[in-house]
């Protein structure tokens, strides 16, 4: 079931979702002071490709300055990206077929908020989501 929704999320709306995370992580990578901001937004980029079976966990290692830079981030790029995740998320929703989808668009907007301090996990994996 994982990889029907998944294939359907990529012909939807995935695609467009992964082009724009990589068109913000080419012009974030412009700077030096942008690289690990484009990285993180390449990341994104695979996680918005293929959602259905992963998910997004903090890292317990993560510390000020990822919080820094989810704040950079925010102001740069996160808030559109966010908004293009409602966008779609709702006008998925709109259909009954469509609810899962717009359901996991909704699951991308907390990583596309702050992705800084996130990892990205199979959710079959062992030990997702705790780490020792």
């Amino acid at each position: 079931m994982r990889t029907i929704l998944n294939v359907v999320w990529l012909l939807l709306c995935g695609l467009w979702m992964a082009i724009a995370y990589v068109v913000a992580g080419i012009l974030l990578c412009v700077t030096i002071i942008g690289i690990p901001f484009g990285i993180a937004s390449f990341r994104i980029a695979g996680f918005a490709l293929w959602p259905f079976g992963r998910a997004a966990v903090p890292r317990r290692d993560a510390g000020a300055p990822s919080c820094v830079g989810n704040v950079l981030w925010l102001l740069l790029a996160g808030w559109w990206l966010a908004l293009g995740h409602v966008v779609t998320g709702v006008m998925l929703c709109l259909t009954i077929i469509g609810i899962p989808l717009g359901l996991a668009n909704f699951k991308l907007i907390p990583i596309s908020l702050t992705p800084l301090g996130h990892e990205i996990v199979r959710t079959d994996a062992p030990f997702a989501g705790n780490r020792w």
